[in-house]
């Protein structure tokens, strides 16, 4: 696996993803999905239950034991909004490691929010990169206590920055952060979530340049938008294939459904055909991202996904 995974790493950086692309249809067909067992587990994002959670019909506390009951999914994806700044409360963070080790359920990563509060790691700012790391910290050590692998990161702040300079600063920021990920065994990774890191060359020549087993990416099938005023997007057949060689985590996101039970906007059987491609071995987890003026319920959501993903595999 390892050099099947850094064959496709050295090709894609060289700059030949078009050309290898065509390719992983047939090198998918080698792959072990299919095998009776997946390499990979399907896991839940909260964010999938962000209606639920907010109107109050769950909580945080509740998201492992439902993942489990109402979806038979036993991994759980948190999303550090719903902790209400109990992040670092043992009390609380003991609660919930109970509730999900009394479900049977795994805690993989904690993803934390943009906007939030802990500051922009690929700010221009030196000062301003080095106090946002030191704030990512206590979710360092909220997923440590948890038992998850990994806290998922966002490439933001670094405003008109030009490409290469908003490289050099998220890759500068990200890597003090991960030095201390690191020292907890916990590994930093970074969702293509709007603007460059939309872009699978920039994202991947980022984790190129921390160059860190704890640091890795977490390909996420819709979020390639480059430009959200313009309505750019990146391909992104081509940007999950580049940022695999680098993935601890994948998310399957849906944004709708035809009659036949497809996703609307991402071929899923093409999608985990890259997956596979790469031998990747992680958890795969469902996010329920539509919602936007579309009446449907999280729950046939999430069941729809679930049964979606597990047809390509």
């Amino acid at each position: 696996m390892t050099q099947r995974r850094k064959f496709f790493k050295n090709t894609l950086q060289a700059g030949v993803a078009l050309a290898v692309l065509p390719g992983l249809s047939q090198a998918a067909n080698l792959s072990p999905k299919h095998s009776k067992k997946a390499p990979y587990t399907i896991s839940l994002a909260e964010w999938s239950l962000r209606d639920w959670l907010n109107s109050g019909k769950m909580t945080n506390l509740d998201f492992p034991e439902t993942t489990r009951k109402v979806f038979d999914i036993h991994a759980v994806e948190y999303v550090s909004s719903f902790f209400k700044g109990k992040e670092t409360d043992n009390t609380y963070l003991s609660e919930l490691k109970k509730r999900s080790d009394g479900a049977g359920v795994t805690n993989v990563l904690i993803m934390v929010d943009m906007w939030g509060p802990e500051g922009a790691i690929a700010s221009p700012e030196e000062a301003t990169r080095k106090t946002a790391a030191a704030n990512h910290h206590k979710w360092v050590d909220a997923a440590k206590f948890l038992g998850c692998h990994a806290i998922r990161v966002n490439a933001s702040g670094y405003g008109d920055a030009s490409y290469k300079d908003a490289q050099n600063y998220f890759a500068d920021g990200l890597a003090k952060l991960v030095e201390y990920g690191a020292s907890n065994e916990i590994s930093i990774v970074v969702e293509n979530h709007g603007g460059y890191s939309s872009n699978g060359r920039w994202l991947a020549d980022v984790m190129k340049a921390v160059d860190s087993e704890y640091c890795g990416t977490l390909p996420d099938f819709g979020n390639f938008r480059t430009n959200l005023e313009q309505g750019i997007f990146y391909d992104p057949y081509i940007g999950v294939a580049e940022l695999m060689p680098y993935a601890k985590g994948v998310s399957a996101k849906s944004m709708g459904f035809d009659k036949q039970g497809n996703d609307t906007t991402i071929d899923f059987h093409k999608m985990m055909q890259i997956v596979s491609a790469f031998d990747f071995e992680g958890y795969v987890g469902i996010e329920w991202g539509g919602g936007y003026g579309m009446k449907m319920d999280p729950e046939q959501a999430v069941k729809a996904t679930k049964k979606l993903l597990l047809a390509s595999m």
